[in-house]
């Protein structure tokens, strides 16, 4: 078991370095389950309620994208930059993220239960009721963007960072942490799960903002 340095208190998120290849710009059409969508620049596209699910992209750039209702259950992202996309139920459960960044999204609903996110930049934006139980996180990074109530419940978080991110509401319940970094995050309100901290770091003023929230897990009672 590697050990850590003196004074290291958490382990950094590894951030992906997307290198995208001169791109073919994509020529519009449906997405297509089981489809293969490899070096596209896909602007501005409307995959609203469109179904996708099991597609693979790789060395791609979405930019601008509607995203609303859209399957893409089990679907593949490699080595992608998604810029803007939006849409409220979009459909990635059980998908894989892997050295993807995802740039000023406007998300609400999201479904990522069961997916696999590794080396993953989360960078500006709002995501809404962001559901990632039983989910997979591993070298990720939540950079400058907003969270509202995003359930973590059952997932397994190794490496994670919160960097100037707004944190609402969040369930950790039954989730597993190891080396995640919560001390970027302002605010930070936890509405369950306040247990399962044991492998997080967090900042002395974030211990006194959670001291209600832990001192009712622990059953105490805090009389003037």
């Amino acid at each position: 078991m590697a050990r850590r340095a003196a004074g290291e208190t958490v382990r950094a998120a590894r951030r992906p370095e997307v290198r995208l290849p001169v791109l073919e710009r994509h020529g519009g059409g449906r997405l297509e389950p089981d489809g293969d969508y490899d070096g596209l620049d896909v602007r501005e596209a409307d995959f609203a309620g469109q179904d996708g699910a099991g597609a693979r992209f790789m060395d791609c750039a979405l930019t601008g994208c509607a995203l609303d209702e859209t399957s893409l259950r089990r679907a593949r992202l490699l080595d992608s930059v998604l810029t803007g996309v939006r849409g409220v139920g979009t459909d990635l459960a059980e998908a894989t993220l892997r050295d993807v960044e995802l740039v000023d999204a406007r998300l609400g609903g999201t479904q990522l239960h069961g997916a696999v996110l590794e080396r993953v930049l989360i960078r500006g934006g709002k995501i809404d009721f962001l559901n990632l139980r039983r989910a997979r996180l591993k070298d990720v990074v939540f950079e400058g963007c907003v969270l509202v109530e995003p359930d973590f419940a059952g997932a397994r978080l190794e490496r994670v960072e919160f960097a100037g991110c707004a944190l609402r509401g969040a369930d950790f319940s039954t989730s597993v942490l190891v080396d995640v970094d919560l001390r970027g995050a302002a605010p930070l309100e936890i509405a369950r799960g306040v247990d399962r901290l044991s492998g997080a770091v967090i900042s002395p003023a974030q211990l006194l903002d959670l001291a209600p929230v832990l001192a009712a897990e622990l059953g105490v009672r805090v009389v003037a």
